[in-house]
């Protein structure tokens, strides 16, 4: 058999898994799970390309790259080799199989793409002993909506057989077109290596004034920052698009080399896991710092001395200041939206502004839909997600060029912009607790518990006093949405109290890690005059009410939460 013979199609035999149901962002397990268990990976990719119809299928284009994680490439090979054998006719991979989450809803646009395949864990832990996941993305270069996810799962719950080439060798350092003829096909199937940068940097050139970014980074009276690609996928990009373009010194930007383990570290940019980032701003030697997550979609701003700006008061800035982006100066603003856990202090730039705006289910999807329909331009999450409506995931890159904007226009301080901020708009002060890894079944009957209780008439109108302060009830459920797009309802979102003054606390099960349950408790509270207090300071009597009516201490055997943020 030479070398130039048609590559061999095979149909394996296999035994479904029960576990492979999609969570919020794909499939995440621990890497043991994808490397020991027989076909565990392969089938998972079966059931995403069979949830595609066959027709559409046929000839298509994908995208596929991660953030470089621990067991990355074997993956690409395994998708690769089952997507030439499922009928997809061409591939654009990411350099080295390197691609950040926001720069492959940028490419899957960009060629059309019917969705693209992505290798990561976002921000979970790397490495041999970390976490893996496959993530889908469908043709509007979004997450796939539920009713994709669950077609997902039913298949994987079903089935019996995956087709593969396993003859097909990709070279991922290579930029550059690839052929290979496939037996029983036509047409050879391509693969084109791409650059993991170019597209993205373009797309981004067109939204942002890079020359009045460029003065404020190296012109003659630029600030000084730092950025913290905590060794994920961004690093490239900081380096290409910060660095090169924007004249941003190339001491200023750390971590920028993407690990398989991501140095041993948690690469999920808050004050707690960005240790670099905020020890090195302490100082007062940086006026701007930056941390990125492991897939680059996360962002977290800090100011000088590690001013710290919250994601939800990040969103609300970006909002009030919106046309200091050139690309809403063309496009006008359509809409703004956060998830139902963010603090409302977009709801106030969005009244004074007299634009609408939106309350979501926790998930990019569902912004996605939004900005399909023309409804939505800029959006954010508590979990450090922020985004504009020029692909379909949140992105971090777009987020810190936004908030240089910003600086670059107002020729203020991050902290300044801030305070004038709640001057304006009142705070609304933010935290959230996060207990990890607490046994599934206690979390569950915790919440079903607290639903009962929050349900009751006589809930509402309850009052509860801790030290002078005392708050009413207003309204209790359990948060549902309906899409103003498709009118499809999302139930079960997450409980919410809201009390007569606004402050809000809620409950939520979390679907993103990779064993045993989260339990995130958030707490967001309006003040109009006491603005320049400590948060958890401020939040204590609410923090003292969430934990004393849900009882979670008792509950999950925790004495306290594993994270603050």
């Amino acid at each position: 058999m030479t070398d130039n013979s048609p590559l061999q199609v095979l149909t394996v035999p296999t035994a479904p898994y029960p576990d492979q149901r999609p969570g919020t962002s794909g499939l995440r397990k621990k890497v043991y799970v994808f490397q020991s268990r027989r076909n565990y990976l392969h089938n998972f990719i079966q059931s995403i390309f069979s949830s595609i119809d066959l027709r559409d299928r046929q000839g298509s284009t994908m995208v596929v790259g991660g953030d470089g994680r621990f067991f990355n490439p074997a993956a690409i090979e395994v998708i690769v080799q089952m997507a030439a054998a499922n009928g997809v006719g061409r591939m654009i991979i990411g350099h080295h199989g390197i691609l950040s989450t926001p720069a492959i809803s940028c490419l899957i646009r960009k060629y059309k793409a019917i969705g693209g395949i992505v290798p990561t864990a976002s921000h979970n832990p790397g490495g041999p002993d970390g976490d893996f996941g496959i993530k889908f993305n469908t043709a509007n270069g979004g997450p796939a909506k539920e009713a994709v996810t669950s077609k997902i799962f039913q298949i994987s719950r079903t089935i019996e057989e995956f087709a593969i080439c396993p003859g097909l060798r990709v070279d991922l350092t290579t930029l550059g077109k690839q052929m290979f003829d496939l037996e029983n096909k036509f047409k050879p199937f391509t693969v084109e290596i791409v650059d993991s940068v170019e597209s993205y940097a373009n797309l981004l050139r067109n939204i942002f004034d890079f020359a009045a970014l460029k003065e404020l980074l190296s012109g003659k009276n630029h600030i000084k920052i730092r950025i913290d690609a905590m060794h994920g996928v961004a690093g490239p990009y900081v380096r290409r698009i910060m660095c090169e373009e924007l004249g941003c010194p190339v001491n200023s930007a750390i971590n920028c080399v993407p690990l398989e383990d991501f140095g041993g570290q948690h690469p999920d940019p808050n004050p707690m896991y960005a240790t670099d980032l905020v020890d090195s701003m302490k100082d007062g030697q940086y006026d701007f710092g930056a941390a990125f997550d492991g897939d680059g979609d996360r962002n977290m701003i800090l100011g000088k001395r590690g001013f710290f700006v919250t994601p939800s008061d990040s969103v609300a800035v970006i909002a009030d200041n919106i046309f200091c982006i050139p690309y809403f100066q063309h496009t006008g603003v359509r809409g703004f939206a956060r998830s139902m856990p963010t603090s409302a202090a977009l709801d106030r730039v969005a009244k004074a502004t007299k634009i609408e705006l939106y309350e979501t289910p926790t998930g990019w999807k569902f912004f996605g839909n939004l900005m399909d329909a023309g409804m939505l331009s800029l959006c954010g999450e508590e979990s450090f997600g922020t985004g504009g409506d020029h692909i379909r995931e949140k992105d971090g890159l777009w987020a810190v060029l936004a908030w240089l904007s910003i600086l670059a226009t107002r020729k203020q301080s991050v902290e300044d912009i801030l305070k004038d901020h709640w001057l304006k708009y009142g705070r609304n002060y933010f935290t959230r607790y996060d207990y990890e890894n607490v046994d599934i079944d206690a979390a569950c009957e915790m919440m079903e518990d607290l639903e009962i209780m929050i349900s009751d008439k006589s809930f509402v109108k309850q009052r509860f006093a801790v030290e002078d302060k005392i708050y009413q009830v207003e309204k209790a459920d359990n948060f549902e949405y309906t899409d103003p797009v498709d009118s499809t309802i999302s139930r079960n979102q997450g409980l919410r109290i809201i009390f007569s003054d606004g402050s809000r606390i809620i409950y939520r099960l979390s679907g993103t890690g990779s064993d045993g349950a989260t339990v995130r408790i958030y707490i967001d509270s309006y003040e109009k005059e006491q603005i320049f207090e400590d948060t958890q300071v401020m939040l204590a009597p609410l923090a003292t009410i969430a934990l004393k009516i849900s009882q979670l201490h008792h509950r999950t055997g925790r004495s306290g939460p594993s994270l603050i943020t």
